[in-house]
């Protein structure tokens, strides 16, 4: 299988005994990719009725549940952590759990460990993997290069322009490296686009399958629009982290470019928190900033919205985009990232690069036609989209690294 091969393409029968796995998330309960795809991959164990442990970090102190054959162990963060962003916290001391982890591991007896990053659970799962001698399976999430560079722009700022290049390429590659070692002790892994795979397969030299995003269709659904027929405001959306990973500092800039075209039938509706907000408030006065929205409330904010804006470079999927696809609202984003391999130019929406971000939407705006013949195309792409295929093909590719356990359960 090569690393461009999707996983789902792996032939798998689901109701054969399947590897009993205990999946190490960086995050559960926050607002991010991992911890959506996590929530989905723990709710498709429980529906198929799975042998699935979840290790992870909440507020239910020391907390182990056992329903059929999902298990969670639920561990507090201790005084020592700090905030990353917002609701994300790292906790240096988190291995104080390793007894506790051990003592659950011993009992659950897992064919296999998977991790989803190099968070301090991320390497409490590897070191256990290792230490118990099962196989270690890694998604890669977060593409830490891109972020470490981007929270070096302030420093990056002070340097002369030909200095701060080569420092920024420098800064990306030793990240890239360091995220590679890690990686690299998984035997299988796995990216949520075929650029990545390829990425991950050269820089580890271990196989890697893809594992895309799925998207409730009932959920996220044109019917959920609140708006009068005759409304003629055109509703701008953005959803995701507001920090500099996600460039949203274009946002004002396009605010300022279609006024200064004369474009004023339209506003911003910005779901979402992070440490920029206060920035863009100040910025964009004329914007509804909503906070974190979940379930039904997320879902008419999408299907309100016009166009979906989604100017982020750093994105390995963007799950965000593919709800607002499924909500029939066109997306534009960049030509950079997972967002790109979900749109298509033309027919979902629009890929194009920061500087024409502005006429993209001004044209689309100006064109009710084929804005509408792009909501029909977007709900239409969005409907082949499943979270079911999406982990039944994780379990395919386990099956590579774990076939002495498939046949011995048979």
């Amino acid at each position: 299988m090569t690393a461009l091969a999707s996983v789902a393409s792996l032939a798998v029968d689901m109701t054969a005994p399947v590897p009993r796995v205990a999946y190490f998330p960086d995050s559960f309960h926050e607002v991010n990719g991992v911890a959506h795809t996590s929530r989905h991959f723990e709710g498709f164990a429980r529906r198929r009725d799975l042998p699935f442990l979840c290790v992870r970090a909440g507020d239910r102190a020391r907390a182990v549940m056992e329903e059929g054959n999902v298990w969670t162990l639920e561990l507090p963060r201790g005084f020592l952590s700090f905030v990353l962003e917002k609701d994300l916290r790292l906790d240096p001391a988190f291995f104080r759990h390793i007894p506790l982890i051990g003592e659950v591991l011993q009992r659950f007896q897992p064919d296999l460990i998977h991790i989803t990053g190099p968070s301090e659970i991320g390497i409490l799962g590897a070191g256990l993997a290792h230490h118990l001698h099962l196989p270690l399976a890694a998604s890669w999430h977060t593409n830490v290069h891109e972020y470490a560079a981007r929270r070096a722009e302030w420093f990056l700022r002070l340097l002369p322009k030909h200095q701060s290049t080569a420092t920024g390429h420098a800064i990306e590659n030793l990240a890239m490296a360091t995220a590679a070692r890690f990686y690299s002790m998984a035997r299988v892994l796995f990216a949520p686009n075929p650029e990545l795979c390829a990425l991950l397969e050269r820089n580890t030299g271990r196989p890697c399958h893809l594992m895309p995003r799925g998207v409730d269709a009932e959920l996220f659904h044109p019917a959920k629009r609140m708006r009068k027929g005759d409304d003629r405001e055109r509703i701008l959306g953005f959803v995701g982290r507001l920090s500099i990973e996600k460039n949203v500092g274009l946002l004002v800039q396009i605010q300022e470019e279609l006024d200064r075209t004369g474009v004023t039938n339209f506003r911003f509706l910005i779901v979402g928190h992070g440490g920029d907000e206060a920035w863009l408030r100040d910025r964009l006065p004329q914007a509804e900033f909503t906070g974190v929205l979940r379930g039904e409330a997320l879902a008419t904010a999408y299907a309100n919205m016009d166009l979906f804006v989604f100017p982020s470079h750093t994105d390995t999927f963007g799950n965000v985009v593919l709800e607002a696809l499924a909500s029939g609202v066109p997306a534009i984003v960049t030509p950079d990232g997972g967002p790109r391999t979900i749109v298509r130019d033309g027919g979902t929406g629009r890929i194009v690069p920061d500087d024409q971000f502005t006429e993209a939407i001004a044209g689309l705006l100006g064109d009710p036609a084929r804005l509408e013949q792009m909501r029909r195309a977007a709900r239409a792409y969005a409907l082949a989209a499943s979270w079911d295929s999406v982990f039944e093909g994780i379990y395919a590719a386990y099956g590579t690294i774990q076939p002495r356990v498939a046949v011995a359960r048979r």
